[in-house]
């Protein structure tokens, strides 16, 4: 009978964990997870908000129009908004042949997601001093993402239940940045606002004018980009 003479089996020992290694390994799955959640709430900042907002621009843009139709009479200067409720179309041919967003009553966070906003203290579309808006550069939609490409002499039309209005645009998207405390710019009359150092100007307006603002950088800042236009033609549609 053959006789076996391999050297006998070590049973190797069962590895335990050290107490040392557990923290560490607890701090790589704390680390793995904020990651997981940073990177998805990136997604949804930049790209999700986007998605869902524009969907939204678009059903109330198309909303908006079926409430025209047949309704084109009376003057819309005069009609009751609430805010978040859309009052008119803005179109920027700088923006491409097919840019249009809804103009929103308010600037809050809801109405910003909607389209621009309107500053509901300054003046509607064709009125005599300054319609004031503001838009997203980025996320929710960022109707305002190319606001740098705008250039002196570029129009703006706004068309509301009634009229549509023609702005030409004095200077860049680049020319004027200020604090997003500065108010003047949403003043009747912003130049005289601004010569007299007052937020609050009692100045009383000669013409009508449009006043864009949007964040002056992509990401977070306090800055504001604006650009002013007149009103150069109204036609009633």
């Amino acid at each position: 009978m053959p006789v076996d003479t391999a050297p006998p089996r070590r049973e190797r020992p069962e590895l335990k964990p050290t107490p040392h290694l557990r923290p560490a390994r607890m701090l790589a799955t704390f680390l793995s997870l904020v990651l997981v959640v940073g990177a998805g709430w990136f997604a949804w900042k930049y790209v999700g908000t986007n998605i869902v907002a524009k969907q939204r621009q678009g059903e109330m843009a198309v909303a908006l129009a079926d409430d025209w139709r047949g309704n084109r009479s009376g003057d819309a200067t005069t009609d009751e908004l609430r805010v978040g409720e859309a009052m008119a179309v803005l179109r920027i041919p700088r923006f491409g042949k097919d840019f249009e967003v809804p103009v929103v009553e308010g600037v809050d966070d809801s109405a910003l997601t909607s389209g621009v906003g309107h500053f509901p203290d300054t003046q509607r579309p064709g009125q005599l001093g300054n319609f004031a808006v503001a838009g997203h550069r980025i996320t929710n939609g960022q109707p305002f993402k190319d606001f740098p490409d705008l250039q002196a002499g570029d129009k703006v039309l706004v068309e509301t239940r009634t009229h549509v209005y023609t702005y030409v645009l004095e200077g860049s998207g680049t020319d004027t940045i200020v604090d997003f405390t500065d108010i003047w710019v949403v003043q009747p009359v912003p130049e005289k606002a601004k010569r007299t150092k007052s937020q609050h100007s009692r100045a009383e307006p000669t013409k009508a004018i449009l006043t864009l603002t949007t964040c002056s950088e992509i990401f977070h800042t306090d800055n504001r980009s604006v650009v002013f236009g007149t009103l150069v033609d109204a036609r009633h549609v």
